[in-house]
């Protein structure tokens, strides 16, 4: 049973510090060229504190990156740039945007307030992908230094009649929001809410639901081996900080919610060879030549809901090729540990059979990122490929949420990079002390 509830969280005091030049997008997603953007846009913005680790050339300071993180905040905080507000609330988090696919403007309709950090075990949060140990240890490192949790857990529940949507439109009514609009030209809108019979009534209508983990994996297990580790100083207590997350809960059924394709770049493979690529993955898969790269995304995204998984293809020379599971293709001979969902979908046939089968890729290498990078833009992956920068890319359809949602209810997981749910939650609007 999901349990949540109000908190005094700590905000930016808008009218000393410009909300928009301070808050950032997910630590994850901050680029080297983001955080110089990030620090030339104001003196107090979050990336100082967030990524203690990408301080350029030697510091003059003893402590470290973790402790000065600490000290930002603490000095922060001190004077007054950073506010804990007074009464316990939760959040309307509301995003305007265009979808990048259809170009329709949408509204995602969320709210931010605190969850009682459940085990896996427990049936109550679901992973849907598996996670790296790097970013978990350096979240972890942070979060014990600052005490302070800074960016959002996305989590997803199943509410057909919104509900809750409907209980929030009705609590914002009258209120003006917080508005930031980010560098992706997302309208980020936030509303305090503390009136006890309104967060008494979310907090009834969330209580009987399951929760999709959709961004912030790392998150949830970092806050859950700190957990741990101050259950072990000091006994576990319901009434502890470190008990609870920071999240944002979305409705799952809301027509607003999209989710992008993220396709992969493979490069720095030893003796690649494209024609032998090509070979072995005419074992699984039918090879259908497309006119260039060009009719690539649209013979794609012409594939999307079909039964047969498809993916494409883009190799040096300008060869450019659709791949359909072909018919008849014992799976199970193959892959026995795949269950009949996880064959239904692309993006693990393309980690399962061709980076590992074809190319010869083992799971560390997929995991570390050595020769495979994760990219948005159809077009970069292609061009990286015709440049010479890459030496192919597998382009992907996005994978369906009910499959996602169903995989995760059931106890599986899918590889990392299978989802990528826009637009992302800003990390600054609203932050929790633990203690």
């Amino acid at each position: 049973m999901a349990e949540i509830r109000a908190f005094r969280a700590l905000q930016y005091d808008r009218e000393r510090v410009p909300l928009e030049k301070v808050v950032t997008q997910p630590y994850d997603k901050i680029t080297a060229q983001m955080r110089e953007r990030y620090l030339a846009a104001h003196s107090n913005n979050l990336v100082r504190v967030l990524r203690p680790l990408d301080q350029p050339g030697p510091s003059p300071s003893p402590l470290s990156p973790y402790e000065r993180a600490a000290e930002t905040l603490k000095a922060w905080r001190r004077d007054g740039l950073i506010r804990e507000i007074e009464q316990p609330a939760l959040f309307a988090y509301y995003q305007r945007f265009r979808s990048p696919e259809t170009g329709a403007t949408l509204t995602r309709k969320g709210f931010i307030g605190l969850l009682r950090l459940e085990d896996y075990a427990n049936g109550v949060v679901f992973p849907h992908e598996r996670t790296l140990s790097g970013p978990r240890e350096d979240r972890l490192e942070l979060l014990r230094h600052t005490r302070t949790h800074f960016g959002l857990v996305f989590l997803m529940y199943s509410d057909s009649g919104a509900r809750v949507d409907s209980i929030l439109d009705r609590a914002i009514e009258t209120g003006t929001p917080a508005t930031v609009r980010d560098e992706y030209d997302v309208d980020h809108l936030l509303w305090r809410i503390s009136a006890p019979e309104t967060t008494t009534a979310i907090r009834r209508e969330m209580s009987g639901h399951r929760l999709l983990i959709a961004d912030g994996h790392h998150r949830y297990e970092t806050a859950l081996a700190f957990r741990d580790e101050q259950r072990r100083v000091s006994g576990p207590g319901d009434g502890a900080g470190f008990e609870w997350i920071m999240a944002a809960f979305v409705n799952m059924e809301s027509p607003a919610v999209t989710l992008l394709p993220t396709h992969r770049v493979v490069s720095n493979l030893t003796d690649f060879d494209p024609r032998l690529l090509v070979e072995r993955a005419a074992r699984f898969f039918d090879i259908l030549d497309v006119g260039g790269p060009g009719a690539l995304v649209p013979e794609l995204r012409a594939r999307r809901g079909a039964s047969t998984p498809a993916l494409g293809l883009v190799l040096p020379g300008g060869r450019t090729a659709l791949l359909a599971l072909r018919g008849g293709t014992d799976l199970r001979a193959h892959l026995p540990d795949l269950s009949p969902p996880q064959e239904a979908l692309a993006v693990v046939l393309l980690h399962r059979l061709v980076l590992e089968r074809c190319l010869g890729l083992t799971e560390d290498d997929i995991r570390s990122e050595r020769h495979v990078r994760y990219v948005r833009d159809a077009h970069e992956a292609m061009s990286d490929v015709q440049g010479g920068r890459a030496q192919a890319c597998f382009l992907l359809n996005p994978t369906p949420l009910g499959q996602v949602r169903d995989l995760a209810f059931s106890g599986e997981v899918l590889p990392q990079k299978s989802t990528d749910f826009y637009p992302k939650l800003l990390s600054g609007l609203v932050m929790y002390p633990v203690s």
